[in-house]
Formats: C-alpha cells, structure tokens, sequence
C-alpha cells in the first residue's frame, strides 16, 4: 500500500514537471524572420536559402517542436510594412525575436549576414551561434 502511494506520488511529480515544461515551451518560441522587398538580387535570394539551410540543418527538434519558427516576409506588402520601423529596416535583413505569451521582449538584428553571404561556413556558423544563444537563454 505505501509503495503503491510512493509511486503514486511520483508518477504524479512527473506529470506535473512534463505539464510545466509543455506550458514554458508553448509560452515561448524564437521567431527568424528573413525581411526583403519587391526587388531582389542573387545575393539577396542567397542570404535566404542560407538562413533556411542553416536553421534547417541545425534546429531540427526545435522546429518540429515549435520552439522555432522560420518566417520569410516582404515588407513591401501592404500587411508588413509596419516591419520597417519596429526594427529599423533599412535593407534585406534577418532579425530573430524572442516572443513570451505572444508578446516579443527582445530582438536582433544579424547585421553581419552581409559580410558572410560569400561564406557559407561563416553565414552558417553566426545564425548557428545566434539562434543558440536565444535558445539558450530560454533554458536559464
């Protein structure tokens, strides 16, 4: 009888820890948006391919679990022209943004994809490094 209540009570302690974490993890995701315009040269179409690669490749598990979602939005369009000015837009840019309770507390923007468009290690290597970082912030 006692052994059946002890693992009772565990059973229970699990259950409890796996709704929690189900709850912060539904709460809370990271957001890659990959901003361009109307007009878009190779490279432009480039730093996209590699930010979807890149996190493809990296983030599997985080992706199917909806920790991370990839979005890819032309500030052109009447609906997203607001983009522009919550993040300062001024060219093709990538930003990833921490969202808690479907309210974004902070965000960033990958300026140096620009430098690495020609180094698909290195472009690679910072989302990597980037995404990471949110994402581990988020286990702390």
């Amino acid at each position: 009888m006692v052994i059946k209540r002890f693992l009772a009570l565990i059973i229970l302690i699990v259950l409890l820890t796996m709704c929690t974490t189900m709850v912060f993890a539904a709460s809370v995701k990271i957001v890659a948006y990959y901003f361009h315009g109307n007009a878009r040269c190779p490279t432009c179409h480039k730093m996209e391919q590699y930010t979807k690669e890149a996190i493809e490749e990296n983030f599997k598990d985080e992706l199917a679990n909806g920790l991370l979602v990839v979005k890819t939005v032309n500030v052109e369009e009447k609906e997203n022209e607001h983009f522009v000015n919550d993040y300062q837009l001024y060219t093709k840019s990538l930003i990833i943004s921490r969202v808690e309770n479907g309210k974004e507390i902070q965000h960033k923007n990958l300026t140096k994809i620009w430098e690495y468009v020609r180094d698909k290690n290195k472009f690679f290597n910072y989302v990597t490094i980037e995404i990471n970082n949110y994402l581990k912030d988020n286990q702390e």
